[in-house]
């Protein structure tokens, strides 16, 4: 049932962190706090795939499936899964989220650059390793060999990516609570199931249908939230539509009032005359186009690195410097 389930995944995670919290601090005893932020993610990686190389791919239980009394099975439900399917698991629920994340945040962190050109961006420690690491080197080759028009499109699919991959958790924990079969992703994907033994076999009929209403509410809650993403992405698709029209209309007359005072106004992220101004809440000004697209990615000024909401542009209508 979806409960004893709730309460495995909750124990393992907490010898996990116990595991990770010992193995850091060992980390930081012996070669300083320097090494210990640069190598945290990967002490922690280590920490979970040892976990479960230790358990589940040596085929005994997880201290949290001997705290409910449950074990592992296969599809049939008649023997305990293959060798591959537990290293799938372990490969999926440790190494995979690992590296996805790495590679986005590398992805993201080369494109920047290259969209910033010559000016240095903030080194971000999220990142970990530095050029040392086979997945930045790596991605960064392949980012040289872009177009300009290819990577503003990849760095829109990074950018979809990152809100995906949090909904689709969402999903499949609602389908949990409906369900009660899977309760993490990765043993879905790998066909790991469980069987109970030992004490009463079931569960108070009132705690499964308390988590399908569960389910559902998360269900619903997530809609909502995928609803809104969509319909705050149309709204910015209107407005740059119009926005274009409208630099289309007024170009002309904007350029010509420029060159009649003699005075030029340049955005700092396309270098070129600022048209439709538009202030961030610091006060630094840029193209509406330019900033919108900048927000698109990252939500901070690109001169002060100010954090702000995209709503809290202001266009500057009439404006003349």
């Amino acid at each position: 049932g979806p409960a004893r389930l709730v309460r495995c995944g909750q124990k393992d995670e907490l010898h996990r962190s116990g595991l990770r919290s010992g193995a850091g601090a060992a980390l930081h005893g012996l070669a300083g706090a320097k090494k210990w932020l640069e190598w945290r993610k990967e002490i922690e990686l280590l920490s979970d795939v040892a976990y479960f190389v230790l358990t589940t791919l040596s085929g005994y239980q997880t201290l949290g499936e001997e705290y409910v009394n449950i074990v592992q099975v296969d599809s049939t439900k008649k023997r305990v899964p293959s060798f591959l399917q537990r290293a799938v698991f372990i490969s999926l629920h440790t190494v995979v989220p690992y590296y996805l994340e790495k590679g986005l945040l590398h992805l993201e962190h080369e494109l920047q650059i290259e969209a910033d050109g010559s000016r240095t961006l903030q080194s971000n420690p999220a990142l970990g390793l530095s050029s040392r690491t086979l997945i930045r080197n790596w991605i960064q080759r392949q980012v040289r060999e872009l177009t300009e028009q290819q990577k503003k499109t990849v760095l829109q699919i990074v950018y979809v990516l990152k809100q995906t991959i949090p909904l689709l958790h969402r999903l499949h924990l609602a389908v949990f609570y409906i369900r009660g079969t899977f309760y993490h992703l990765s043993k879905r994907i790998a066909g790991i199931t469980y069987l109970h033994f030992g004490g009463l076999q079931g569960e108070d009929q009132s705690i499964r249908s308390s988590y399908k209403f569960l389910g559902i509410i998360s269900l619903f809650h997530l809609l909502l939230t995928i609803g809104v993403q969509i319909y705050s992405f149309k709204q910015k698709q209107r407005a740059r539509q119009e926005w274009k029209v409208h630099r289309n209309l007024a170009l002309q007359k904007n350029l010509t009032k420029e060159k009649t005072t003699g005075r030029h106004s340049r955005c700092t992220l396309c270098l070129e005359e600022r048209r439709h101004a538009t202030a961030t809440p610091c006060g630094h000004l840029f193209c509406w186009e330019c900033i919108t697209e900048w927000c698109n990615t990252r939500t901070e000024c690109p001169l002060c690195r100010e954090k702000f909401h995209p709503q809290k542009l202001i266009y500057l209508r009439h404006y003349q410097l």
